[in-house]
């Protein structure tokens, strides 16, 4: 091996200096340390940040099999009011139990964690239990468990520490794993254990058994509440009984920020250190000095709380070790000490690109004897990129697979991938990081894995949202407000009907059958909507004067369509093998939402016209894979691709993502920005019309007359909501003859509108990548406090913060502000004024986390990635849009930890209306993918402006969006067939099916009403068996055997279905007798009835030109299905 293992001290009285280390050293003096060493190796770091650094880049200098396991801190300040995300109390309960078993490995930690007082091991650990396949499970003795180890139970399981029981199934997702897990029960038995979605709520894989953790550090159960209850009268013997979170514990409920009274749980506490009996310390930078700060923040946040009568704060030292106790701790142990430091700002680059690629220094550290250089790259994208760059040097480094091939070989240069930002200079050999080659340069790292998918018109039509006192639309009775469901008894037969109110507090009870007449009423918010008089002709004239519009907006959409349909568009082959290769070069599982979005854009492109599509995806979800995936396929046909952006940073960032993404094929990406000198731009583009560059990416400067395409095939706008009117119309000039693929967030109203009138295709990404939580949004007037508190949160968890001022004027004063309120932090200001480089060095800055706090302008709004920072703070909030807004707090919450979002207001009286609608709308959707709603909220608060003409449509406004866009369609529809749209025709509300029958979801089934809601209108909503059959298998999966009632209810929707297509108006069959009521235009053979009458009389008779008795006496209802859906399909005409 070409270096020394450092030495490891061997006895508690010994503290070996290993001294001071450059770059990466650290990591790999700390990895050949764990790999020679036989106990556990303990690296304890001053800050999240060195720790979090440790972790990506010790496993790559590690040889040999040896865990590397970080204990994450939790995240949150001292004595704060949120409690940590399930999945860091998860990770450190995984951890704190594996201890006991783990004899050998490195283990990471900061100084905050070893502070930190912790429960008794064997409190602790008895508490994780095994559960086998086959083994006997009582589910009430379960459930109070469960309960004990602090675990909630909830209707649906989507988050850590939740379960919930249906019959003979129990959906839990434990603490210390990675996935929910379904238990179903036979008797008391495990029969099977599976993993399920959390989104689509369905199964996946079967396991043999689970290891289940409590949801909490320390104990919650009858025992230690008792103990809590108290402990803390002795404490805070002058607050009163009454107290909030006193009386919450007592009845069991444990609220957020409890983990700041764990001390009150337990009869004693311990430290880490009781954890690992035996091992070798490793002190990384200055312990002591960490120590000390973060006891004087403690100290500090305790003096602002112990007076808080709510939450009476515990004094530090129950909570917290001191630095005495911390120091005769570390003493017992051997340990090693050194010291980390990283000057990459004072090094040079070896290739410097300012001096025409002078590359001296790289050759006199290449030609030194007996040394060996590995380069790193952080993606095989930039492999390919930087031996590119290499090979214009004469340099061909040999690409090898890591660290141990490097070592193992005699080869130099070589080259790997490995996340590791700086090198380091050895006497044997060298590592080159990028950053030491180029000088620095924005770096993404991201994870993600699949999800369920989400369909647009269920973004609309979906009751999920549906609260009671919302405003709907009834299709024949117009809009009231639902009430609730309720269960009516008639004629002994119970049935559960949604209740409406309308004007004059009249109500109209819906049956769940016929659900699909109901859709959600999208206009203006709540109480403004328009309450319809049932039984009144207002609602008939409303319907009528949309229904013209409908028709006349529907003739000039086919105007437009046809004019593009005549145009020969451009289709494009996939060629599947290369394709491929492609596509598994994308280092994530495409979420199900991402991949139907692919697939919808290659079907359009590879059709004769021209494509149109609007890809809706939140920020981050996954839209710029999709327009890679267009753009190979656009490339591989030979023809050009233009990606229009709104910013030269993010054009920059497109550049370097592109690049990266095709440098293994021979596909040129240009870009256009302020960054690229004259020159160069005149031989982009002269290059571009001479057909030598496959992918053009840029600002407005692509609209400028001077830059034309030798083939141009397909067009990406970047950021829809940020163009113009005056630019969309230059891009319509073309639309008719290239395919166009729009990437937006927010989509605007207009754009929106278009696309549910069928004029735009669109495609919806809804599903978050996963580990990504909904951001905590919260509206406050300015508080110094609560500043102070967010800056604090996020610059101790190792992370970084925007504020947003947009105030060019006054963000000095700002600046002062925050740095009075928080010495610690060090900030920079950025804003539109400043230089294009000094802007750009900023940013970069920021990325590589050389400064924490960074205020600026909305300039960030469109700006690079930024997985570190977590938290933004945006004052006058008021003043911004409703897109603004949500693409600003979604700058955040782009990694696994948890995002915070304060939106600064005036007080109420200065607000505008408007600006307070906006402000609750983006409070209220704070959920991952709210950007498609919000746009909907947008939409409301804006009115949806007409498809076409500019004026904003009052018909809309009066009878709801959905219900517009639907007469819309069948408006399209009656126009395309040849038929003129009938304004009298009445609505088609489908079949009447009455078989005397109870057909509901039972309550004791499905308890949860808003789960059973949405089920109803999927059931009502289907469209054909298959889909009827996928939902009875999705509710058996999730909610156990479809009781008799439910098994009905399918039954008469599938009747219903086959109903429709035969033109049957009505259906009812009792004990023994039944008729069936055929419409004006029956879609049935009359021979085939008449047979019918002939060969069997005594079943079958005519009753008057449209209704065919029958008479059959069956005994089962079964039976009864059966025999009408042979009728049905035996009478209905065969279409061919």
């Amino acid at each position: 091996m070409p270096f020394v293992t450092p030495a490891l001290p061997t006895d508690s009285s010994q503290t070996i200096a290993w001294g001071e280390f450059d770059g990466c050293s650290d990591a790999l003096a700390i990895a050949n340390a764990g790999l020679a060493s036989d106990k556990l190796l303990l690296v304890i770091c001053c800050d999240t940040q060195a720790a979090l650094r440790l972790e990506r880049e010790i496993p790559f200098f590690v040889t040999d099999e040896l865990p590397v396991i970080y204990f994450p801190d939790w995240e949150v300040l001292p004595y704060d009011s949120f409690s940590p995300l399930g999945e860091i109390i998860s990770e450190r309960l995984h951890t704190l139990y594996h201890l006991q078993r783990l004899k050998r490995g490195i283990l990471i930690v900061t100084v905050g964690c070893l502070l930190q007082r912790l429960a008794p091991r064997d409190q602790l650990l008895n508490e994780c239990f095994l559960l086998y396949k086959g083994d006997t499970l009582n589910i009430e003795q379960t459930c109070l468990n469960l309960d004990k180890l602090g675990y909630q139970n909830v209707p649906a399981v989507q988050e850590y520490g939740e379960y919930s029981v249906r019959g003979s199934i129990l959906d839990i997702f434990p603490m210390g794993s990675k996935k929910p897990y379904r238990i179903d029960l036979f008797d008391n038995e495990v029969e099977s254990i599976r993993t399920f979605d959390a989104d689509s709520q369905r199964s996946i894989d079967k396991v043999d058994s689970i290891q289940l953790f409590p949801a909490r550090e320390f104990p919650v159960n009858d025992k230690s509440i008792q103990l809590f209850r108290q402990k803390f009268r002795e404490l805070f013997p002058t607050v009163s009984d009454k107290n909030a979170l006193y009386q919450e514990v007592s009845k069991g409920n444990i609220p957020d920020g409890i983990e700041n009274y764990l001390p009150l749980f337990v009869e004693h506490t311990e430290s880490f250190f009781d954890y690992i009996p035996h091992a070798t310390l490793v002190l990384h930078g200055d312990a002591e000095t960490a120590a000390a700060t973060f006891i004087n923040q403690v100290n500090e946040r305790f003096e602002h709380r112990q007076t808080s009568l709510d939450r009476p704060a515990l004094a530090p030292e129950l909570l917290f070790h001191d630095l005495t106790d911390l120091k005769q701790r570390i003493s017992n142990y051997p340990s090693a000490a050194l010291h980390s430091s990283i000057h990459e700002l004072e090094k040079t680059a070896l290739i410097n690109a300012r001096q025409e690629h002078d590359a001296r220094a790289l050759h006199e550290l290449l030609e030194r004897q007996g040394h060996k250089t590995l380069f790193i790259a952080e993606s095989a994208g930039h492999r390919e990129s930087i031996i590119n760059q290499l090979k214009k040097q004469q340099i061909k480094p040999t690409i090898v697979d890591g660290w141990k091939q490097f070592i193992d070989g005699e080869l130099s240069p070589c080259i790997t991938v490995a996340p590791i930002d700086e090198g380091l200079t050895l006497a044997s050999l060298s590592i080159v990081t990028e950053n030491n080659l180029f000088g620095t340069r924005a770096q993404q790292r991201r994870r993600r894995r699949s999800s369920s998918s989400q369909r647009l018109e269920n973004v609309f039509n979906s009751l999920a949202d549906l609260e009671v006192g919302s405003p709907v639309v009834h299709q024949e009775h117009g809009v009231g407000r639902y009430i609730g469901l309720n269960h009516i008894v008639v004629d002994d037969i119970e049935t559960e009907f949604l209740t409406l109110e309308y004007a004059n507090n009249d109500k109209l009870y819906v049956p769940v059958s016929s659900l699909n007449l109901i859709g959600r009423y999208m206009g203006t918010q709540g109480d403004a909507a328009p309450l319809h008089r049932l039984g009144s002709d207002q609602w008939e004239k409303a319907r009528k004067k949309a229904l013209k519009r409908a028709r006349d907006v529907a003739a000039e959409l086919l105007d437009i369509h046809a004019r593009r349909a005549a145009k020969p568009g451009r289709p494009m082959v996939t060629d599947t093998a290369d394709y491929d290769t492609f596509s598994r070069a994308f280092p994530f599982e495409e979420t199900e939402d991402q991949a139907t979005a692919i697939e919808q854009t290659l079907h359009d492109m590879s059709l004769a016209k021209p494509m149109d599509r609007v890809i809706c995806g939140d920020v981050g979800f996954g839209k710029t894979e999709v327009a890679m995936r267009a753009a190979f396929i656009s490339a591989s046909n030979s023809y050009q691709t233009s990606i229009l952006v709104p910013t030269t940073l993010l054009a920059q960032q497109h550049y370097q993502n592109f690049s990266d993404r095709f440098a293994d094929w021979p596909i040129r990406v240009e870009v256009l920005s302020r960054f690229v000198s004259a020159k160069q731009q005149k031989q982009i583009i002269e290059d571009t019309a001479a057909g030598k560059v496959d992918i053009l990416i840029g600002t407005h400067k692509l609209l400028q007359k001077s830059v034309s395409y030798k083939n141009l095939g397909l067009v990406i706008i970047d950021e829809e909501q940020r163009f113009g009117v005056r630019h969309k119309e230059h891009f319509k000039s073309m639309r008719s003859e290239v395919d166009m693929l729009t990437l937006t967030a927010t989509p605007i109203p207009r754009t929106l509108n278009q696309a549910m009138a069928g004029l735009r295709d669109i495609s919806i990404i809804a599903t978050p990548p996963p580990n990504r939580h909904a951001i905590e949004t919260f509206v406050s007037e300015w508080n110094s406090g609560l500043i102070q508190e967010a800056c604090q949160r996020e610059i101790r968890r190792g992370g970084q913060l925007f504020i947003l001022h947009n105030d060019i004027a006054t963000m000095d004063r700002i600046v002062r502000d925050i740095q009075e309120l928080v010495p610690d932090a060090s900030l920079q200001k950025a804003h539109g004024q400043m230089r294009e480089s000094e802007l750009e060095q900023i940013m970069l800055d920021f990325y590589h986390q050389r400064f924490n706090v960074l205020v600026s302008t909305t300039i960030i709004e469109n700006g690079i990635d930024l997985p570190n920072a977590n938290t933004i703070i945006i004052n006058r909030a008021d003043k911004l849009g409703l897109s603004q807004l949500h693409q600003l707090r979604g700058r955040v919450g782009r990694s696994h930890h948890r995002a915070y979002a304060y939106m600064i207001v005036p007080p109420e009286g200065v607000m505008t209306k408007d600006a307070k609608k906006r402000i609750e709308a983006i409070q209220s959707s704070a959920d991952l993918g709210a950007g498609f709603s919000l746009s909907t909220h947008d939409m409301e608060i804006r009115g949806a402006g007409e498809l076409l003409g500019d004026n904003q449509s009052g018909e809309i406004q009066e009878i709801g969006f959905t219900l517009y866009t639907e007469l819309l369609d069948n408006a399209v529809a009656a126009i395309k067939s040849g038929k003129q749209p009938e304004l009298e025709q009445r609505i088609d509300s489908g079949p009447e099916i009455d078989l005397h029958i109870s057909a509901l979801i039972p309550d004791d089934y499905l308890p949860d009403v808003h789960t059973r809601l949405v089920l109803y209108k999927r059931i009502a909503s289907a469209d054909n068996a298959e889909e009827l059959y996928d939902l009875q298998i999705e509710m058996i999966d999730r909610f156990g055997l479809l009781p008799e009632s439910t098994k009905h209810l399918f039954a008469i929707s599938e009747i219903k279905l086959e109903a429709h297509r035969a033109g049957v108006e009505k259906i009812s069959f009792a004990k023994s007798n039944g008729r069936i009521q055929f419409s004006n235009e029956p879609r049935i053979d009359p021979a085939k009835i008449i047979s019918l009458i002939q060969t069997q009389p005594q079943v079958f008779q005519l009753d008057g030109p449209q209704k065919l008795r029958f008479t059959k006496k069956l005994d089962s209802i079964e039976q009864k299905v059966e025999f009408i859906l042979e009728l049905l399909n035996s009478i209905a005409l065969n279409e061919l």
